[in-house]
């Protein structure tokens, strides 16, 4: 048995007594030693000094990243979430230029927003950002403060649709004040840096790695803890492989030193997808088309598609297909075929509104339906006339 008596920098007043079976068994106790404990130390410091350094040479330019108004970081990580930062950004300039203050949003109608959404999905989104402008504005109202935007955590909590890590990130990046703001990359840097095997999309999980990310953060400088920890994850702590040659923070991670961080973050299983056969069926007379709207509880709530027969599979149809396409979501993989059929009236199909084509820009649509605009326009010349 081995006995080790040692006083760690920083901890100068502390003396610590670890006993062994065995010389590797210390040698490599040790090791987790200074890698767990370090960050708690005054070798903090050093962590934010490396990691500081690093993002003031590599941080991406972002619209979002430069401003601190709370409404356009509010409407950045709402269009974040599910959607990559290439994508997001057309989309969060758009969004911007069309609802420039939270007023302008809360006075548009869902139609509205939601068409300035179409394309990025996960439309509940859409509408809970659209419910939280118009709490806001009622609140200004009830407070008689027109320019008054939920400033503390638990105000920003209280917005629908903000849950812990939305309010995290607007407290943090408008105000500066010290909350987590754990995402998707946070986590995936955690893990390794832990090296903790709990699945991060769970409840457990996600209260494991709050804790971790508040334990390290930095309370002087919120805002650009959280920035630079985001960074890390998505240009260096990536998925799936890690370039650890280049971190900044390599040093500190267990990940790293066990061999095991391209094996993290760990994702609980996912759930069986389920299939569904989607039958569309475009009706044309002259340059007009029916339209219904999605008001069942279902994907693509109040968006707008051409006339729908959902089906256990695909029957034989003499009706001319347009096309065929295949829209994976998260738990269901939707098959759509897009019959067109020219008509001399269009037929009475209920719940359907008669339209022209060319004020299809007009409505919120379904991306499956922009998918098949798309081939009307390159088509119907062709298999019609």
């Amino acid at each position: 048995m081995f006995c080790f008596f040692f006083k760690p920098f920083g901890l100068q007043n502390y003396t610590f007594f670890l006993k062994y079976e065995s010389f590797f068994e210390k040698k490599f106790v040790l090791q987790d030693f200074f890698c767990i404990f370090a960050p708690k130390m005054k070798k903090n410091e050093q962590f934010y000094r490396y990691l500081y350094a690093w993002y003031a040479e590599n941080r991406r330019v972002l619209p979002w990243r430069e401003t601190t108004d709370p409404y356009c970081i509010w409407v950045s990580e709402i269009i974040l979430q599910q959607t990559r930062v290439q994508q997001g950004i057309d989309y969060y300039l758009r969004f911007i230029d069309r609802f420039p203050t939270v007023d302008d949003l809360a006075r548009a109608t869902e139609d509205e927003v939601l068409r300035m959404w179409q394309g990025l999905g996960y439309y509940s989104r859409a509408r809970n950002l659209h419910k939280g402008a118009r709490y806001i504005t009622e609140e200004r109202k009830h407070l008689q403060s027109p320019e008054w935007f939920p400033a503390g955590y638990d105000e920003l909590r209280r917005i629908p649709g903000v849950g812990d890590y939305t309010a995290g990130a607007i407290a943090s990046f408008a105000y500066n004040l010290p909350y987590p703001a754990p995402d998707g990359n946070v986590y995936r840097v955690l893990a390794r840096l832990n090296d903790d095997e709990t699945p991060f999309d769970t409840t457990e999980g996600k209260k494991r790695f709050r804790k971790q990310d508040c334990d390290l953060l930095d309370q002087t400088q919120p805002r650009l803890f959280n920035s630079a920890l985001m960074e890390l994850g998505a240009l260096v702590c990536t998925h799936p492989t890690p370039d650890c040659e280049v971190c900044p923070v390599s040093d500190y991670c267990l990940g790293l030193k066990h061999n095991t961080a391209a094996l993290l973050p760990v994702r609980k299983s996912r759930p069986v997808v389920r299939d569904r056969y989607f039958c569309y069926t475009i009706y044309l007379n002259g340059d007009k088309t029916l339209i219904r709207q999605r008001t069942e509880k279902d994907i693509w709530h109040h968006l707008w598609e051409f006339p729908l027969e959902e089906v256990e599979a695909f029957p034989e149809r003499e009706t001319p297909l347009l096309g065929e396409f295949t829209h994976q979501l998260s738990h269901q993989r939707i098959h759509a075929r897009f019959y067109i059929e020219k008509v001399p009236e269009l037929p009475p199909v209920p719940l359907t509104y008669a339209v022209k084509l060319s004020e299809l820009d007009d409505y919120a649509l379904s991306r499956l339906t922009l998918k098949a605009l798309d081939l009307i326009s390159e088509s119907v010349s062709r298999v019609l006339f």
